[in-house]
């Protein structure tokens, strides 16, 4: 009885030993494994082994991450005070160092994505961070991936979400883009006065070459007006038109 008790006991720690000794990581998954305390690579993906209470292993992910960076009172450099977030696309290209370079290389990267967007959009205009947001973000995202590439991580990209304005900065961006589209239509409006004056001054000279021109347009005019459902047109009559009259009667 003892001796099966004992056979028992030594399958089960064998069983013990082999579990803990093989392990399967997925193929977006790397094992960082440690033996005795220092670093002895990075093993999978797929069926890997470790030796049994000498060897620890960290397992990191290397998917791409999309961390939203919480949202951060800014000021610009006009002086005017904003709330922003954005979300950063990252990375770990090279997992011994996201563990061994940084404690908790997560938190970290979502530190430095936080402090970089206030320091970068403190130092633009808003009518740049509204009108040139494209340039922003390659701006932080060249910031955020120096400062995360001795930690073995690769940001992608990082993307300005919302720009959240206060209501008296909204009402004064409204009040000027009302004048700027009165100031388009007064200056269109313009632009085709000046367009007709131009072509009455022309066919005011080819009238002027031919003066039964104008007597035809005043007639024609008069058809026009005639057209409309009114009972009663009155219009002047040219002293032109009478003159013939007059001399046949002298």
């Amino acid at each position: 009885m003892p001796f099966s008790f004992s056979f028992v006991v030594l399958i089960a720690l064998g069983v013990m030993l082999i579990s803990s000794a093989i392990k399967v990581m997925r193929e977006y998954e790397r094992a960082v494994v440690f033996r005795l305390g220092r670093y002895a690579g990075s093993k999978g993906p797929g069926l890997i082994f470790l030796i049994p209470i000498i060897d620890r292993m960290v397992k990191v992910s290397l998917r791409t991450v999309a961390m939203d960076v919480p949202p951060q009172d800014v000021i610009t450099k006009d002086n005017v005070s904003i709330k922003v977030n954005a979300v950063l696309y990252f990375r770990v290209l090279e997992p011994n160092k996201a563990i061994i370079q940084v404690e908790d290389y997560l938190f970290a990267t979502s530190q430095i994505a936080q402090t970089t967007l206030r320091s970068v959009l403190g130092q633009a205009e808003l009518d740049d961070l509204l009108a040139h947001r494209d340039k922003i973000n390659s701006d932080l995202q060249v910031i955020i991936d120096n400062h995360t590439d001795p930690w073995g991580i690769k940001v992608a990209s990082v993307e300005v979400k919302h720009v959240d304005l206060p209501p008296e900065m909204q009402r004064a961006m409204a009040r000027q883009a009302e004048a700027e589209r009165e100031r388009r239509a007064k200056i269109i409006h313009a632009e085709g006065e000046h367009q007709a004056s131009q072509e009455l001054a022309a066919a005011a000279k080819v009238m002027a070459t031919e003066p039964i021109a104008i007597q035809l347009r005043y007639l024609q005019t008069l058809v026009e007006v005639a057209a409309e459902n009114n009972s009663t047109t009155i219009f002047p009559v040219p002293i032109d038109l009478l003159s013939m009259f007059l001399d046949k009667k002298k």
